[in-house]
This record gives structure tokens, C-alpha cells and sequence, in this order.
């Protein structure tokens, strides 16, 4: 197959350019990068190929030409929420990922030759914190205005909404579309936010806040899996969640990566400290606070899977 990737340059697009390409498949990765366009990568035990072709994420231009034809597009483009929410950020979050998601369909629509699926990166923030229950796909609860979050979460929903939004406004009649909720994707790529996580731990760092926020999360062979049962089952469109069945509490979740280093010690970490942490480093405490809202996926066939 002839896998188009845009934005597949960061963790996530590694990941999977990594297993289709040992696969057999052929990817075309999408990338600001202007110099490495038309480059081929080498992976080790690949059979298939890789190779990467300048776009910028707004506009038009000769990478159309790789959609006209291909068989699947992923499209994982967006700014990335590590950084200070300022409204500057916000509003670049917003715009890299619906035109980036709108450029894709107008691809789509014109090509002679449209992919058969096209699978959309969202955002399991986009639901309710809460402790009651879990969102699936069906009765999940859309978040933005419940208490006790940080500030920015209703920011962060309306750009998820607007994100999946921009994708089933696609005029692509002919493309089954797919907006994927992924809980966070845990792999041991440096910089990822497995990596962030263990980084910390090593540290000392205890549990974060009152350590009763959720941390919904997918391990990458299991987020790799849920891609490929997606392209496989062709009655699967809309929206659907990628996540582990059991989220664990923060205070549980870094106890057991505490475990794992061979830590035996820790300190908690109250907000106020999170806070300055935050801003040194530049970053928000809501990616740690709360991380994502309990999922579940609502299918128990692809829950036995993860």
C-alpha cells in the first residue's frame, strides 16, 4: 500500500512509518522540512520505503500529487500542545490543525484517484473530566465547562472540536474518514511523553496535584495495532477512541513507572509547585494535572485486542 503521512515526522508518525515500512508499504511522509524532500530514510529490517516531500500544511502545492492514487492518508499535522497557552499558541494550535486537516480534503476532493481512507488525528481533552464514569464514543461527555479544571480546558476542547469539525466537512464523498480520540501514545522514543514522564520520576517526582486525575494512555504496539484494525475494517468511520481499557489514577500511574525505575522514594507534587515548574520550562500543568480523560472503547472486540 501507499501510505500518506502528513505531520509523520514527529513521535506518533515514527512509530507508525516505522512498522508500515517493515511491512512492505510504501510511506510518503509530509514535512516542513523542505530538505529532506524526495530524501529516502532507511529503516532497519524495512522492506518497504519512506520518503519525504515538502508541504506547508495551508496550501495547495505538488504533494497532491502523492494523495491522487494512494491508499490511506494519516493526517497527524498540528502544532504541538507543549508550550505556554498563551493566545498566540492557542490560536496557532487552532489554525495548523484545520488548515492542515482542510488542505488534506481539498486533496482529497481532487484527486483522480481518492484514497479509500482517511484517518484524522484528535484528542481524547476533548471530553469531560470526570470521575463517574468513562467517555466512549457513544455517550462521552464533551468537556470545556465542568469545575475544577485548569484554565485553558475549554480552549483545548474547542480546538478539538473545531479539528474533527474540519474533517467531516471535507467534501470527500468517496473517503471513509475516521477522526482518532488517542489517549497518549507511550513509547520509549526519546522525547516523547513516556520519556517526560520517566524523566521526572527519575528525579523524585511523586504524584502529581491530589493524584486522583486519570491518565488514560496506549502503549505504541498498541496504537499501531488500532491503526491497522482501522484500515482493515472498512464499517469502522467517525469517531473512535484509542486508548488502553483501564486508566489508572496519576498517583497509581507514576507509582507503577516509580516501580519500574527501581525508585523507592518520591515527593509529591502539589499545583502551585507545577506551576512554576510550568513556566520554566515553558509548558502548561495541564498536560500533567489532569493528562486526558478516562476512555473507553466502546467495541469489547478491539478492547480484547489492547
Amino acid at each position: 500500500m501507499k501510505i500518506i503521512l502528513s505531520g509523520g515526522s514527529g513521535q506518533v508518525g515514527r512509530l507508525l512509518s516505522r512498522a508500515f515500512v517493515r511491512e512492505g508499504h510504501e510511506c510518503v511522509i509530509l514535512t516542513r522540512g523542505t530538505g529532506r524532500s524526495l530524501e529516502t530514510e532507511p529503516y532497519p529490517g524495512e522492506t518497504g520505503r519512506v520518503r519525504f516531500v515538502a508541504w506547508d500544511g495551508h496550501t495547495r502545492g505538488p504533494w497532491c500529487a502523492e494523495v491522487d492514487g494512494a491508499d490511506v492518508v494519516i493526517n497527524l499535522a498540528g502544532r504541538s500542545v507543549d508550550c505556554r497557552y498563551t493566545e498566540a499558541n492557542l490560536r496557532d494550535m487552532l489554525r495548523s490543525r484545520t488548515e492542515s486537516t482542510r488542505v488534506i480534503g481539498e486533496a482529497i476532493a481532487n484527486a483522480n484517484k481518492p484514497p479509500q481512507l482517511w484517518l484524522q488525528a484528535s484528542t481524547a481533552t476533548i471530553y469531560a473530566h470526570r470521575f463517574d464514569a468513562a467517555n466512549d464514543e457513544i455517550t462521552g461527555i464533551i468537556g470545556g465547562s465542568e469545575p475544577g479544571v485548569p484554565k485553558h480546558w475549554k480552549r483545548s476542547v474547542e480546538i478539538g472540536q473545531a479539528w474533527e469539525a474540519a474533517l467531516f466537512e471535507a467534501p470527500t464523498p468517496a473517503t471513509r474518514r475516521v477522526a482518532m480520540r488517542s489517549a497518549m501514545v507511550m513509547s520509549p522514543d526519546a522525547g516523547g511523553i513516556f520519556d517526560a514522564f520517566a524523566t521526572l520520576c527519575r528525579f523524585g517526582m511523586g504524584h502529581l496535584g491530589d493524584g486522583k486525575a486519570y491518565v488514560s494512555w496506549i502503549h505504541e504496539h498498541d496504537f499501531v495495532a488500532a491503526v491497522r484494525f482501522l484500515m482493515d475494517e472498512s464499517a469502522v468511520d467517525g469517531v473512535v477512541n484509542l486508548a488502553s481499557p483501564n486508566p489508572l489514577p496519576n498517583k497509581a500511574f507514576i507509582g507503577a513507572v516509580h516501580a519500574a525505575l527501581g525508585r523507592r522514594w518520591s515527593v509529591q507534587a502539589p499545583a502551585w509547585l507545577l506551576e512554576i515548574g510550568a513556566f520554566f520550562r515553558r509548558t502548561e500543568t495541564e498536560l500533567l494535572l489532569t493528562q486526558l480523560p478516562a476512555l473507553f472503547w466502546r467495541e469489547p472486540q478491539f478492547s480484547a485486542v489492547l
